[in-house]
């Protein structure tokens, strides 16, 4: 085989040699003889050698499949050919399990041929995605076409409300799908759309036609998406759909247009850029009702993401997105990822579509689906000169035929450069370079060249500037860097300062830096020390940075960033809690990079947007990783409002709205991606469901280290089933889709765990049901609650869920805490409760110390009176029972006249002086515990107004 591989690497050798060799005698004599031809053999080499999947699957089915290649080796193959023959292999099949076995062998059939072509590059890369986008929407055509047959059999016809015609289901192709641009291993972005919203028509059971679809678009997910013993045919992610995973499956036109002239956003605007049409299906013989709704979708779609002017405001909107997935990279070490990595595909991607958003809402030529045609159409405008586009064309093509290297290997998901040298040299040999020197240096000159090209695009007005000062400031260091370095001062006794350097130059991580890391760090650590004022903040800080030594690019931030030093010497100098988040996980220094964010108070909808977008760049089926994602979300925005906190620039109610809103938007995700975990084994249930936020959650009142108290409720026929593979009780679905819920929450990870969840408060407490529904939750609050668990009810809202059951539930809430009760015998119970929570929760024996918590005149004995007053006199004064937050129902009390407006105004001023001293004393990692001489005038007017209350 010596003339096969004349240009192969030395190292490579012995190796190829020894795959080939082990692959060929497990091959049959028959076998062999089909592949004797020279040529035919050299190509099979090259597939055998650069992709274990290749042969691995190829063994398992070398009768048919040795056959088959030999024939697509000696005829090629073209789309036609690809989607005529899946279609013909689907024509017979029954039922579901047929349908899913024939799209998974036509997909391994399709993928072995596709994979040989390209190795061999027999195909090149615009012919390789080319085939992939056609395999991917040939599978959906297929799988939408028997579905959707076997919905009308069962329900009819959709119909339109207003126009009386038969509505198709489009299945919209985001992403590499919709530019026709499919990686050998990408999952696929769908949104699936219908024109009108109505009923259908035609048989026994009518259903409305969004439910249709739904069920149609979820089997279509199904038969794709689904890992059965045959594998799967493509990931499907339905996550770019309005809304996220919290919104609706399928969308009728109008819904799609509200979303996207109310909700919708920039970066979305980049996703919608390649958007197109990739499988449709109607009732009949239609074609015009097709053609017509397709013409009509691009309208409303194009008119969203191209703007009539000239639209530079993209520029910024790309900094923002790049910042992001900037921010990932750090995190996850995506340093060498030929797709989001400095200079990599996403950033060609970027300045491509940046252009196209400036320019293409007047310039129609350039809204272009393709990245390469749109990049030559850019070219023949002059709006990227030829020298330019010559290079990012041949740099698109290098990291796109190198992408596809790396996922051939093994059929994975991946664009990660791997370390270890023998897989350097296959690569190199794969990409027809003699040596992994002049592959590696092919490689890191492609993505310099790119990464310029996009700072260009993206330039700061200020970057030049600052780099100056970055030079200037690092000059200025050169006499401390000299103290630093020197040897160990001539005293008897070093000081402590000293000390802690000598155990800091002696750590591991330390001692194991590289050069570059090392002048760094030369230059970062004298500024720290000319800034601390204390021994202890000292030490914090040199455990930080013993922790981030390890990612050189930390320094580097800190090099090019050196303001954020002040502030990092004042956080971790204010905070022992700051300290110990930054040293857990050192990539939220990126949340201290930019102050303006760091002290801005964003809205519930911004963080919910920021959240998905961060989600979004996750595959769908990695849930390991979202997970993560979800922590690093909550770790860095805890840390911005400890940052604003800590600084006097935010106040106490706004630090518990952030709070809040945080938890809030998490649930929402995770209550997204445990359906999603759920119907893809289970099928999607026809019911509702919410989460009940009680205590901190419910009042609006959460702090850094707040717990969850839920309760879930959910609203449907028990005794009903769903409709997947595995089809389960309603009762079962829900049960299980709370524990997972939890278990999302509460799994402890390498970058810790969420929130600690407490179940206690549901109907009948820990030996209770884990979920309720509606009507038996009504049943046990009206029959069987204690007079304890109306107070809990007070602070409790819905915090994430189907808005009709939420609705229903405040209206329960609101007839339960309005009951007319014996004022006598809730007074004797809430004070009895009073007591039971001293003796079990107030700390005997220590008179130096208050407890602001449980101490008498404290937080919870302002709680109990708010809560008192709601039970015992709702039924005359409903505003009472319409808030969850203490400070407005003191509000409201004070409004209604029920006491004193001087009263009203010092619990609530005394209320927040308390929580903003436990804020202050967690952020210290402290308990609530303050020195018995202070707030004595408070305390004690706390307890004057409690004795007045309890006696009305």
């Amino acid at each position: 085989m010596t003339e096969l591989n004349h240009s192969m690497p030395v190292e490579l050798e012995a190796w190829a040699q020894s795959q080939w060799q082990q692959w060929w005698s497990h091959l049959n004599p028959s076998q062999q003889e089909k592949i004797q031809d020279d040529r035919l053999k050299s190509q099979f080499f090259r597939a055998v050698v650069g992709s274990e999947y290749f042969s691995q699957t190829l063994l398992k089915n070398a009768d048919d499949a040795l056959d088959w290649l030999v024939a697509v080796a000696n005829q090629s193959l073209s789309s036609a050919m690809l989607m005529d023959d899946i279609r013909q292999q689907c024509a017979g099949v029954q039922n579901s399990d047929e349908l899913d076995r024939a799209l998974r062998m036509s997909r391994k059939k399709y993928m072995l041929a596709i994979i040989f072509l390209d190795l061999n590059r027999i195909t090149d890369c615009v012919q390789t995605t080319a085939l992939v986008s056609t395999l991917a929407s040939t599978c959906l055509q297929v799988a939408l076409d028997f579905h959707y047959s076997q919905m009308t059999s069962r329900f009819g016809v959709p119909m339109g409300r207003e126009s009386g015609q038969a509505q198709p289901m489009l299945i919209i192709g985001m992403g590499k799908l919709g530019g026709g641009e499919l990686n050998l291993s990408s999952d696929i972005d769908l949104l699936f759309a219908y024109p009108e919203s109505g009923e259908t028509q035609g048989a026994k059971k009518s259903i409305d036609n969004q439910t249709f679809f739904n069920r149609c678009g979820q089997a279509v997910i199904n038969s794709l998406n689904t890992i059965t013993a045959d594998g799967f045919v493509f990931r499907v992610d339905m996550r770019l759909r309005p809304y996220g995973q919290s919104g609706a499956l399928t969308s009728s036109f109008a819904a799609l247009a509200v979303y996207y002239q109310t909700q919708g956003r920039e970066w979305e605007r980049f996703a919608m850029v390649k958007a197109r049409v990739v499988a449709s299906v109607v009732a009949g013989e239609r074609e015009s009702i097709i053609e017509q709704s397709i013409e009509e979708l691009d309208e409303l779609l194009q008119a969203f993401t191209y703007r009539k002017y000239i639209d530079f405001s993209v520029i910024e909107s790309l900094r923002n997105l790049k910042d992001l997935i900037n921010q990932e990279v750090r995190r996850r070490a995506l340093d060498d990822d030929v797709k989001l990595g400095a200079g990599g595909i996403r950033e060609i991607e970027f300045i491509v579509q940046t252009f196209q958003l400036i320019r293409a809402g007047r310039q129609h030529t350039l809204r272009e689906r393709s990245l390469l045609a749109a990049m030559q159409r850019l070219r023949d405008l002059n709006y990227i000169d030829a020298e330019d586009g010559a290079m990012l064309k041949a740099a698109y093509l290098f990291l796109r035929n190198l992408e596809h290297l790396l996922q051939a290997w093994r059929d994975e998901q991946t664009q990660q450069m791997p370390t270890d040298s023998l897989a350097i040299a296959r690569l190199a040999w794969l990409m027809g370079c003699s040596s992994s020197e002049e592959f590696k240096s092919a490689f890191e000159q492609h993505r310099r060249s790119v990464h310029q090209a996009f700072l260009d695009v993206v330039a700061d007005p200020d970057h030049e500037k600052q780099t100056e000062w970055q030079v200037l400031w690092k000059t200025s260091q050169k006499s401390q860097v000299t103290w630093l370095q020197s040897e160990e001062p001539e005293v008897d006794e070093p000081p402590e300062v000293f000390c802690l350097l000598q155990d800091f130059r002696e750590q591991r991580s330390i001692q194991l830096l590289g050069a570059n890391a090392r002048a760094n760090l030369d230059i970062v650590l004298p500024v720290i020390l000319s800034q601390v004022e204390s021994n202890e903040v000292l030490k914090r800080l040199l455990d930080w940075l013993a922790a981030i030594a390890g990612r050189s690019v930390y320094l580097t931030l800190l090099v090019e960033n050196p303001e954020i030093i002040a502030s990092l010497v004042n956080l971790f100098g204010s905070s022992s809690w700051v300290a110990e988040q930054l040293t857990q996980s050192p990539s939220l220094l990126d949340e201290l990079l930019n102050e303006e964010s760091l002290y801005r108070i964003p809205s519930k909808d911004w963080l919910a947007t920021e959240l998905r977008q961060q989600l979004l760049r996750i595959p769908e089926d990695d849930l390991e990783v979202q997970m993560d994602a979800l922590r690093y979300f909550k770790q860095s925005h805890s840390l911005k409002v400890a940052a604003s906190d800590l600084s006097g620039k935010r106040e106490l109610m706004k630090t518990s709205d952030y709070l809040t809103y945080l938890a809030e938007v998490i649930l929402t995700e995770v209550l997204a991606l445990a359906m999603t975990e759920m119907s893809r084994q289970y099928g999607q249930p026809e019911g509702d469901f919410i989460m009940v936020g009680y205590g901190k959650l419910g009042g609006i009142e959460m702090s850094y280290s707040s717990d969850l108290d839920l309760v879930f409720i959910y609203q449907a026929d028990p005794q009903a089933t769903t409709p997947g593979p595995k089809s389960i009780d309603y009762h079962t679905f829900y049960t299980r889709l709370g524990q997972k819920i939890i278990h999302l929450l509460t799994t402890r990870m390498n970058s810790g765990q969420l929130y600690e969840v407490d179940m206690r408060l549901r109907p009948s407490g820990s030996s209770g049901l884990l979920v309720s529904t509606m009507a038996a939750f009504e049943r046990y609050q009206k029959e069987n609650a204690w007079v304890w668990e109306h107070q809990a009810l007070v602070r409790a809202r819905v915090v994430s869920g189907a808005p009709q059951l939420a609705e229903q539930f405040a209206q329960l809430r609101q007839r339960v805490l309005a009951s007319e009760r014996d004022q006598n015998l809730v007074r004797e119970e809430v004070l009895k409760m009073r007591d039971k929570m001293r003796e079990h929760l107030l700390k005997p024996g220590n008179l130096s110390k208050f407890d602001l918590k449980q101490g008498v005149g404290g937080i919870v004995d302002i709680e109990f009176m708010v809560q008192y007053a709601v039970l015992a006199w709702a039924h005359q004064v409903p505003e009472l029972a319409k808030y969850t937050d203490n400070i407005r129902i003191l509000d409201a009390l004070q409004a209604e006249q029920r006491i004193g407006a001087d009263s009203a105004q010092f619990l609530i001023d005394t209320y927040q002086t308390y929580r903003m001293a436990a804020h202050r004393l967690a952020l210290q990692q402290q308990p609530a515990m303050i020195d018995a001489d202070c707030y004595i005038e408070e305390r004690q007017r706390v307890q004057a107004i409690w004795q007045s209350i309890f006696s009305l």
